[in-house]
């Protein structure tokens, strides 16, 4: 049985291998040719599309991806140019800058990192820059989306370093610079102020501000994804602001202010001004005004404080003008030295209206007129000559025009342009009123009486390019009237708490109401203008203290005595020598 069974399996396994043989035949065949070049066709076109699409996006079209690539990586430093320092005369700074940093948030990245777990470490930072803490926590809030949000500006170098070692993601500090000012509210007015973004706002930073700024550097770099700086592209080198020297004194500047901030506070008057000019040159030495500001406390900067008065406000000049009166009648022939006016009784009728002298003096030659300030005397003056003489002495003086000194603010006051005249009008245009002037060019106009005649455009930068002086009057005139000024200072004169010993002095008051809807207030304006020494006029000063309170109100007992001061301590500090016989 066992060998039966042997051989039918040994026949039915020969039976079986030619079956085999035909599926290995089958097996080996694999390639199917028309497949094949299918495939091949497709990885062709495909190629030849990658390819074409890389010619394209390389050859034909690479700005996009670059413009791309370079939003994601490229980043332009800015490098800030330091502002240029303002000095004095004497090389004394006035307004330099300092380094500071500025603290930026990327709230993006905060978010990003886990926003406020490390709460401890945000009060930390609210509280070191003076933020309410969920203040600080809103203000990035609300701006989850933004890359860049200042937090605050111009911080110090501690307060730096103590937010540095905070280590708070997404929070980073930039260099900046702040301006400061060494000399605080004395110079305030003049050098002004700049903002938040070292731009300047006010004064000398204001009107100088692209000379002083400069131009900032670019550097413009790449960056990877951690942050790291991998390429730097180019470099555009900053420029430095370039420096300013004024023509101010800050000895005088000092003086002045003491002065003026003392005058105020004694008479309760609304505010003060003082101002300062080289008869010589047109150069401001000093421009203080009371009130003032402190430029380094953000907090005190109230517009009515940071006015400057000497240029911006105007006001009616009173007897001040009187010596252009006298002036333009003897320019124009209308009066010489020896003319004689008869004041009367001291009350002279015009039409429906009168002018009154404050003291009789009759009859009164030009220099006695000046003395006593008649109102009396200057209006016969103007009246005997042409209107046109008169406010062509006003006008080649610098009344009705700006100063020359280029700072914001300054006005042309209120020059008279009518066609017609009363004669009460052209009256009371002879001793200060129907006009407003400032005081810088109230200054002006005796600098250029001082200069015996010659005109000059003021100036308050210190550039050694003076403009050419013009004569508006002649030298023998202007002298002699300057001597006629020197009487106002003396016994029986109105200015003799003007007077400075071992000096002579050429001044003259000034009182004037303040104009109000309809007339006049029982407000007062007091002033006093005058020269320095007469033998060799040096500077020309005007003080003006506003709205004096209580019985003393007149020019020459408020500002007299303040002209007086400052006046000697100029001549001191400038080294004059005494004139006096």
């Amino acid at each position: 049985m066992n060998t039966k069974k042997v051989v039918k399996r040994a026949k039915s396994s020969a039976k079986k291998k030619p079956v085999n043989k035909r599926v290995e035949k089958k097996e080996e065949v694999l390639l199917i040719p028309w497949r094949f070049y299918i495939v091949i066709a497709f990885v062709f076109i495909v190629f030849s599309a990658l390819i074409v699409r890389v010619a394209y996006i390389q050859v034909i079209k690479p700005d996009d991806l670059i413009k791309q690539g370079d939003l994601r990586s490229v980043r332009v430093k800015s490098i800030p140019s330091a502002r240029g320092i303002i000095s004095d005369r004497n090389d004394e700074q006035l307004a330099v800058s300092v380094p500071v940093q500025a603290v930026w948030a990327d709230p993006v990245a905060i978010f990003k990192a886990g926003g406020f777990e490390e709460l401890d470490r945000w009060h930390a930072l609210a509280d070191v820059l003076g933020i309410k803490r969920e203040e600080l926590l809103n203000k990035i809030e609300k701006s989850k989306k933004r890359r860049f949000i200042y937090l605050q500006r111009q911080v110090s170098s501690a307060m730096a370093n103590y937010i540095r070692e905070l280590k708070l993601t997404g929070v980073g500090l930039n260099n900046e610079s702040r301006r400061y000012y060494p000399t605080g509210e004395v110079s305030a007015h003049v050098i002004g102020v700049t903002g938040i973004d070292d731009h300047g706002l006010e004064g000398v930073e204001r009107s100088y501000d692209s000379y002083l700024t400069g131009e900032a550097g670019k550097k413009t770099i790449r960056k990877d994804r951690h942050g790291r700086v991998v390429e730097n592209i180019a470099l555009n080198e900053r420029k430095q602001g370039k420096p300013i020297q004024l023509t101010i004194d800050q000895r005088l500047q000092a003086v002045s202010y003491q002065a003026i901030k003392q005058a105020v506070a004694d008479y309760r008057a609304t505010s003060g001004s003082i101002i300062i000019l080289d008869v010589n040159t047109g150069g401001v030495l000093a421009m203080v005004n009371a009130p003032s500001y402190n430029p380094n406390n953000k907090e005190q900067m109230q517009s009515f404080k940071m006015r400057n008065r000497t240029i911006t406000d105007s006001i009616e000049p009173g007897s001040t003008m009187k010596p252009f009166v006298v002036l333009a009648a003897l320019e124009n022939g209308s009066a010489n030295y020896e003319t004689v006016i008869d004041t009367g009784n001291g009350l002279m009728q015009i039409g429906g209206s009168r002018v009154r002298d404050s003291s009789k003096i009759g009859k009164a030659n030009l220099a006695t007129i000046l003395k006593k300030s008649s109102n009396i005397g200057v209006a016969k003056l103007a009246l005997d000559m042409p209107l046109d003489a008169l406010l062509g002495m006003y006008s080649s003086v610098g009344f009705g025009s700006v100063s020359g000194v280029d700072l914001i603010g300054e006005t042309e006051g209120l020059f008279p342009d009518r066609r017609r005249w009363s004669k009460f009008e052209i009256a009371t245009l002879a001793f200060g009123y129907g006009i407003a002037v400032t005081p810088i060019q109230l200054a002006h106009a005796y600098a250029t009486l001082g200069s015996h005649g010659l005109y000059r455009a003021l100036h308050i930068v210190n550039d050694n390019k003076f403009e050419h002086a013009k004569r508006v009057m002649s030298a023998e005139h202007s002298a002699k009237v300057l001597e006629m000024l020197e009487g106002v200072t003396q016994q029986g004169g109105t200015a003799t708490r003007a007077a400075v010993p071992g000096y002579r002095i050429a001044a003259k008051t000034g009182t004037s109401r303040k104009a109000t809807a309809g007339g006049y207030s029982d407000e007062y304006v007091a002033i006093v203008a005058g020269v320095a020494p007469i033998s060799n006029p040096k500077v020309a000063m005007v003080v003006v203290v506003n709205e004096p309170q209580g019985d003393q109100y007149y020019g020459g007992a408020v500002a007299g005595p303040v002209f007086a001061d400052v006046m000697k301590s100029t001549l001191q500090i400038l080294n004059v020598a005494p004139d006096a016989k």
